[in-house]
């Protein structure tokens, strides 16, 4: 099946769901993320600022600032098809750009080299247990974790992991997968 298709599929079953839901799942998530070794030793935190219906991340960046930890969140700059991250530590430093994405403004954040990132919190729309996933179509976070050498989680419902994701020779696959009910190591995480 074409990647397009099980991204629409997925989105389609994810988009159904509650706020109430979404936001009691996500929480379950964000405590199983907290607690693990490679994020409580972690000083900067790469993370998505996420849109409905991917798991919320707002929440945890904001339980991350609690915990003293430092949040990088991505820029992506369509004419290129890079992205690169950028320290905030408050809400207001971030605005909507296209397609009601949410970034943070360059002018009032701090541009953060990749080396910096301690963890990369990876979104996606599906996984398999391989770590390979299909994201929303842009590419970015494959092309930003060909440069990144740290470690890679991503955070998704069980309804988002299938048996198998079609890989192309670009697919870059994420170290660990968080799910409300499971915990899937996929490559060995340094």
């Amino acid at each position: 099946m074409e990647k397009s298709i099980i991204r629409k599929s997925i989105l389609n079953d994810l988009n159904s769901l509650s706020t109430e839901w979404h936001q009691n799942q996500s929480s379950v998530i964000h405590k199983k993320v907290l607690i693990e070794e490679t994020v409580k030793k972690a000083h900067i935190i790469g993370i998505t600022l996420s849109a409905f219906p991917e798991v919320d991340t707002w929440k945890l960046i904001e339980e991350l600032w609690g915990q003293g930890k430092r949040v990088a969140v991505p820029k992506c700059a369509p004419k290129t098809k890079q992205m690169t991250f950028h320290e905030i530590t408050s809400f207001d430093q971030v605005e909507v750009v296209y397609m009601k994405l949410k970034e943070p403004i360059p002018e009032r954040t701090t541009k953060m080299d990749a080396s910096q990132i301690d963890v990369l919190i990876v979104p996606g729309v599906v996984f398999d247990s391989r770590g390979y996933r299909i994201g929303f179509g842009g590419g970015y976070y494959d092309r930003f974790i060909s440069k990144y050498h740290g470690p890679t989680i991503a955070m998704a419902f069980d309804r988002q992991i299938i048996a198998q994701v079609p890989v192309e020779q670009y697919d870059l696959p994420v170290q660990m997968i968080m799910t409300e009910t499971k915990r899937i190591e996929c490559l060995k995480m340094e």
